[in-house]
């Protein structure tokens, strides 16, 4: 991180490994982050689903750079499954039900922005999804 006059900007490069698991079971490489926001980088083995989830006060913008899998959303008046593929970018509001999987023969990789920053492993709670978990 640089301290110029106040100001300071961080530039990251994405670790070869994970730093934590998330609550659902991704792998997330830590990047970067401001006052309003965080980013990283999440991955999904192939193969592998993660465990259904919902927060209770940060959204997500979501954009995949590899791999191929799908992303299960549900509302309190709609749910739906969309594919995942480099170049697909969804948003995850505050209080939507998700699941995502690994569909391909490679990891399924997302940046993932959250508003506000991520404020830890108790913001994710349980959810009912579509598809058993291997996380």
């Amino acid at each position: 991180m640089v301290h110029n006059a106040g100001v300071s900007w961080q530039t990251v490069r994405a670790a070869a490994e994970h730093h934590v698991q998330a609550p659902d079971g991704s792998e997330i490489r830590l990047l970067v982050d401001v006052a309003g926001a965080s980013m990283v980088h999440c991955r999904v083995p192939p193969g592998q689903v993660t465990r259904a989830v919902r927060h209770h006060h940060v959204e997500e913008l979501w954009y995949c750079i590899a791999g191929a899998g799908q992303l299960w959303r549900k509302s309190a008046l709609s749910q739906e499954v969309v594919d995942l593929t480099p170049g697909v970018a969804v948003t995850i509001p505050v209080g939507v039900e998700f699941q995502f999987r690994g569909t391909g023969n490679e990891p399924l990789e997302v940046v993932i922005t959250t508003v506000p920053p991520w404020p830890g492993a108790d913001e994710a709670v349980p959810a009912e999804g579509p598809w058993e978990s291997t996380r």
